[in-house]
């Protein structure tokens, strides 16, 4: 049984883009490892930027320096 998880900042997904992604993981789990839908699992965890660090600094902070 496939468990995926997926992590993304909370920035505008939307319902749609995460529905999309699921349906592709799991197309792809199937068409190149042979693994049956109904037993794939995804789990999207959508982390505040604040709470997302990555050299030193939050997501948050990268964007204010890039602007």
């Amino acid at each position: 049984m496939p468990f995926v998880s997926v992590r993304i900042t909370r920035d505008g997904v939307t319902r749609e883009q995460k529905a999309q992604v699921i349906a592709e993981i799991t197309e792809t789990l199937q068409r190149v490892l042979g693994k049956p839908p109904e037993l794939t699992h995804i789990v999207i965890e959508e982390v505040d930027k604040d709470n997302w660090g990555h050299a030193g600094l939050t997501v948050t902070e990268h964007l204010k320096s890039a602007d």
